[in-house]
C-alpha cells in the first residue's frame, strides 16, 4: 500500500499593486537623479526599480508546503507527527487571532493582504509553541492537507 501524497503548495505573492508600487519607487529614483543628466537619471531608475522589485519579492516568497511528513512554512518545518487539529479562519477570525487573541509564543507566518487563514495546535509538549497561524489563500485545503486522513494509505479501490 502506498501512503496518499499530501498536495499542498502556496507561495504567498504579493499583490499586483504592490509591482506598481516597486514601478513607481524606480521612477522616484529617476527623478531624484535627473538634475545630474540623463545616465545618472537611468541610474536611479534602475537601481531604484531593482531594489523595490527585490523587496517585493523576497516578502512575496514565503510558502506553505505539506509534505509526506512536515508542514513547510516559510522557515519552518515542523513534523506533522507534532500538530494538532486545522482550524480554518474566516477574515473576521483570522484578523481576530492576529489581533487581540493572538499568542506572543505562537509562529504566525502573517501577510496583511491574505485575510483567511490556518490555526493549526501544536500538539508537542517539548515545544512552547501553542499554534501556528499561516495566512493562506486557501484555508480549506490547508486544513485538509494536514488532517490525519489525508496520511491514511490508499485501498486498491481509490
Amino acid at each position: 500500500m502506498v501512503a496518499r501524497e499530501r498536495p499542498y503548495d502556496e507561495r504567498l505573492t504579493a499583490p499586483r499593486s504592490w509591482w506598481l508600487i516597486a514601478a513607481l519607487t524606480g521612477v522616484a529614483g529617476a527623478l531624484v537623479m535627473l538634475p545630474l543628466g540623463v545616465l545618472p537619471m537611468l541610474g536611479g531608475l534602475a537601481t531604484a526599480g531593482v531594489l523595490a522589485a527585490v523587496a517585493v519579492s523576497s516578502y512575496g516568497s514565503a510558502r506553505i508546503r505539506v509534505l509526506a511528513d512536515s508542514l513547510v512554512a516559510g522557515d519552518a518545518r515542523v513534523p506533522l507527527s507534532a500538530l494538532g487539529t486545522a482550524h480554518v479562519l474566516d477574515e473576521e477570525e483570522a484578523f481576530a487571532w492576529r489581533t487581540h487573541k493572538a499568542d506572543p509564543r505562537a509562529h504566525m507566518l502573517l501577510r496583511s493582504y491574505i485575510r483567511t487563514a490556518v490555526r493549526v495546535e501544536v500538539t508537542d509538549p517539548a515545544d512552547p509553541t501553542p499554534y501556528i497561524f499561516l495566512s493562506t489563500r486557501t484555508p480549506q485545503r490547508l486544513a485538509d492537507a494536514l488532517s490525519p486522513a489525508a496520511a491514511e494509505p490508499r485501498t486498491a479501490r481509490e
